[in-house]
């Protein structure tokens, strides 16, 4: 997308944010800690995170095809388990819901917990990632992206509502779900929940990183702009080893610091969203690159509507990268501009040599 819109240099850029984005993996070793460790009452935040990484890592390794037949299956189980946190607890919701303390840091707070969600909706946007091996690419993932966006509008609305809703918003605040759900949930129904909400929801997201997540850095290996090799498949499992190894390592340095979550989100979401800007800045001109494809789209707009979503969205994926920045220390900020930086330097001398040979290719049908 980005080399079709943005042109070659701009696409060299978005291979190294697209590999510092995956720190986000980290994120959720950590989030699954956070609910494995009260439920079961074992193990550290950092030994619990290095280990359910370790599992998928090796799983993912071995080209494991049941994994990937188990995934709808735990994401059945987790809109289950979500929809009965949600039944049980509206009931309990405090009526007090929206007096004077519901936004503890105002407006800009509300926005910056927006900005950090937009987590919540990456499933609808990296589908893409895998389009290759989807039968019916332009029919399949428009329609994924749309109703699993829906859903998850409708489910998380209700779970949110619970969450903050039960207890005064003071306490539940930066804390996991566990605490209204063990006060909401008959016994039986809180270890469901735990086990197939919070759990399940953090190991299928991991177990698909490692899937979605090497698709573009193998296509940026084809096209040049990383050596060829890291791209190889074991001859056996079909399995990108390097390239999975290498999120993973980039997983476990950043768990190592012991940094927060919401500091990882925040720096995950400064690289993605700086992807966002560059898909969406250039968006106006995919009419004129794919005129026939464009004119036969059910999704095309007309001049006026496509110039407000180019803007909007583009100012959106902006906003969000300020939301993100200004959450962090003044160093992890200037780590960031010196990513961004050596991302434009690598991208510039690397599409001066003959090694970078771009592959732009798409769905016609």
């Amino acid at each position: 997308m980005v080399g079709l819109l943005a042109g070659k240099k701009m696409a060299g850029v978005f291979v190294i944010l697209f590999i510092a984005s995956n720190i986000s993996m980290a994120m959720y070793g950590i989030s699954f800690a956070n609910y494995f460790i009260p439920f079961f009452g074992v193990g550290t935040t950092k030994v619990v995170a290095i280990a359910v990484l370790t599992v998928f890592f090796v799983l993912n390794l071995l080209g494991v095809d049941k994994m990937a037949k188990f995934q709808n299956l735990i994401v059945i189980l987790l809109c289950v388990a979500l929809g009965l946190f949600a039944a049980f607890g509206l009931g309990k919701v405090s009526p007090d819901y929206f007096q004077d303390d519901f936004y503890l840091n105002g407006t800009l707070g509300l926005f910056k917990a927006s900005g950090l969600l937009t987590f919540a909706v990456g499933g609808a946007f990296v589908i893409v990632n895998l389009s290759a091996e989807a039968k019916n690419p332009t029919k399949d993932i428009p329609k994924a992206i749309i109703s699993s966006t829906l859903l998850v509008a409708v489910l998380y609305g209700l779970v949110a509502i619970v969450a903050a809703g039960v207890f005064p918003v003071a306490k539940v605040a930066g804390k996991p779900l566990n605490i209204v759900a063990e006060h909401v949930l008959p016994k039986g129904v809180y270890a469901f929940f735990m086990v197939c909400g919070a759990m399940f929801a953090l190991i299928s997201t991991i177990n698909a990183q490692y899937a979605w997540a090497t698709k573009p850095i193998m296509q940026a290996c084809d096209d040049g702009w990383l050596p060829e090799k890291l791209a190889w498949l074991h001859p056996k499992f079909k399995t990108p080893v390097v390239l999975i190894s290498i999120l993973y390592g980039i997983a476990l340095i950043s768990i190592a610091p012991g940094l927060d979550i919401s500091i990882l989100g925040n720096l995950s979401l400064i690289a993605t969203n700086l992807i966002y800007v560059l898909i969406n800045a250039f968006l106006w001109k995919l009419p004129s690159l794919v005129k026939e494809e464009w004119e036969n789209s059910k999704f095309k707009l007309n001049g006026g509507m496509m110039k407000f979503v180019v803007a909007s969205s583009t100012a959106a994926a902006v906003f969000n990268v300020y939301l993100n920045a200004i959450q962090l220390s003044a160093s992890l900020i200037i780590g960031n501009v010196i990513l961004v930086v050596l991302a434009f330097i690598y991208s510039t001398c690397r599409a001066k040599g003959k090694k970078v040979h771009m592959e732009i290719s798409y769905e016609k049908d």
